[in-house]
């Protein structure tokens, strides 16, 4: 079967149109698509999605859907995350979009968002391993550790790339009392996640992960193939983040190119972030997976027709 899965984040909107097998639960990706609309800037503090986000979103929305139709779909996924958490307005754009594009958005909780990108990261992986995820997204943060398909613990943190740098990073480049509070906080938060045997394979995932990965391989446009299952050192954590902290959003786009489009003025949050958790957690290195919470949404569907 064919299955189309949209993941809409507080940064990013993905498409992922993959051919299922229910049997052997195997995903095959047909085609991805990366668009950035960040309809989660400034809900925080408004509390609403803004129109002008909203607009940015079925825009995408309405693309997206031309390609499904082409795609012979069999089924559809929507699924939302903590920016729909957050707004007020969000029954409003859910009955919108099921009567403009005929989809039934689903929004998880934070506990279930890190259930889908577990589940997403190593839906490729052997079903015995032991594995750590962290998923850095615009607005919330995702750590979960199991073995195979069981989830042993999840969190998630009320800190991403985006609400970071509206929160803490008025200047940029960030100052050292701005460096300061942050580290303070995001250890603070790191703190409530019980430190356990950290496994060999820890996997991060979502913009942040995959453009830190594409800066470390010099690539300028963003290559699935190059990307997915690259590694990322402390060592070279900590290099970039000293280089990041000295430049402003433009020089950061004129130094890596269209890859950063639309994320660099944030990236230095999510890759503090990054660096951070690596540093609280003793881990010397990660992978990097392109896959996802789209993935993860798509094996909960599995389970639930194997559960009917």
């Amino acid at each position: 079967m064919t299955i189309a899965s949209i993941d809409i984040g507080t940064n990013t909107v993905l498409l992922l149109i993959a051919d299922v097998d229910p049997f052997t639960r195997k995903i095959i990706p047909l085609r991805n698509e990366y668009r950035m609309p960040r309809i989660g800037q400034g809900t925080k503090q408004t509390g609403r999605i803004s129109q002008e986000r909203i607009k940015l979103l079925y825009d995408v929305l309405n693309e997206y859907k031309s390609i499904i139709n082409g795609s012979n779909c069999d089924k559809v996924i929507l699924t939302g995350t903590n920016a729909f958490r957050m707004a007020r307005n969000t029954t409003e754009i859910k009955d919108e979009i099921k009567i403009i594009f005929n989809f039934d958005l689903n929004v998880i909780t934070g506990e279930d968002e890190a259930e889908y990108a577990y589940f997403g990261a190593i839906s490729d992986l052997d079903a015995h391993s032991f594995s750590m995820v962290i998923d850095i997204g615009g607005s919330s943060t995702e750590i979960i550790f199991g073995e195979g398909l069981n989830v042993i613990f999840k969190k998630s943190l009320q800190s991403g790339s985006i609400s970071a740098t509206e929160q803490y990073f008025k200047s940029a480049p960030p100052t050292i009392i701005e460096l300061e509070n942050f580290s303070t906080d995001i250890t603070r938060l790191f703190a409530t996640v019980e430190k356990t045997i950290i496994p060999k394979k820890v996997i991060a995932i979502a913009g942040t992960a995959t453009t830190l990965a594409c800066m470390k391989l010099g690539l300028k446009e963003f290559e699935d193939s190059k990307v997915d299952n690259s590694r990322i050192t402390m060592q070279y954590m900590k290099n970039i983040i000293g280089e990041l902290s000295s430049l402003t959003p433009s020089e950061i786009f004129d130094i890596y190119g269209s890859v950063m489009k639309g994320r660099e003025d944030i990236i230095f949050a999510g890759a503090f972030i990054l660096c951070k958790f690596m540093e609280y957690f003793g881990v010397d290195n990660i992978n990097v997976s392109t896959r996802g919470i789209r993935y993860g949404a798509i094996v909960k569907h599995l389970e639930s027709l194997v559960k009917d």
